[in-house]
């Protein structure tokens, strides 16, 4: 379970009967909490520090990209990347950096020592929530814990993943957030990304569209790169 490393997964199934394991968490570790002394039910006293309360669940982000020698020196062959209820972007960023890792690692760990600013720049394109080693090296401290919000910090947005072609050889995208004609938008292969603009937006019927607002809208792009199916499309924010 991860909450041997990093997260509180095990909150879930006890408060909420929601397993955290099966896909189902309710991310009781992100809920502010309150206090109540059990001579004095229904009276709640605040756990707060300022007006926005204190998350004391909130953990930071495991990250172990930079830790990968001793992961691979304590004899772990196998990384499960966390997924459930996250986005397309997020799991094949993650994956894709510590595929690349292992991979220079495997090749010559000191390629791999002069490329850590890349898979650290790469893992923070991420949605995140700033990082930490849980309990890989002992008992968290303060610092691994964030207290005064549960928001995402977020260097890009995912837009969308490229289907197939349509007839005229145009990329079919199913939406996810909103973008405009005229974007420099990012096309996410499994080994770079590259930036293109949005020279055009169609919709099924084949009118153009100087953006797309509606999530779950099927469109056709114009690119001045090529981008192919399976290809992601993201943003910076």
């Amino acid at each position: 379970m991860c909450i041997s490393y990093s997260g509180r997964c095990l909150l879930s199934s006890y408060l909420a009967g929601r397993d955290a394991n099966r896909g189902a968490c309710t991310h009781p570790c992100r809920w502010k909490y309150s206090v109540v002394e059990e001579t004095r039910p229904g009276e709640y006293m605040p756990v707060e520090e300022n007006e926005r309360g204190t998350y004391i669940f909130n953990s930071r982000d495991l990250m172990m990209v930079d830790r990968l020698p001793d992961l691979i020196g304590a004899g772990i062959d196998s990384l499960k990347v966390e997924g459930r209820m996250k986005t397309e972007l997020y799991v094949a960023t993650c994956a894709r950096t510590y595929r690349m890792a292992l991979d220079d690692y495997a090749k010559d760990p000191g390629l791999y020592e002069e490329r850590l600013p890349l898979y650290r720049e790469m893992i923070a394109d991420c949605t995140t929530r700033s990082f930490t080693t849980g309990f890989f090296y002992g008992k968290p401290g303060e610092k691994d814990q964030i207290y005064d919000s549960n928001t995402y910090v977020k260097k890009a947005v995912y837009l969308g993943t490229v289907s197939g072609t349509d007839e005229k050889g145009l990329p079919t995208v199913s939406q996810k957030n909103r973008f405009f004609r005229g974007d420099r938008i990012l096309i996410m292969k499994p080994d770079r990304d590259i930036e293109t603009e949005v020279l055009s937006i169609f919709d099924d019927e084949g009118n153009g569209m100087e953006s797309a607002p509606h999530p779950g809208q099927n469109l056709h792009l114009k690119l001045d790169a090529a981008a192919e199916t399976g290809d992601l499309l993201k943003i910076r924010v």
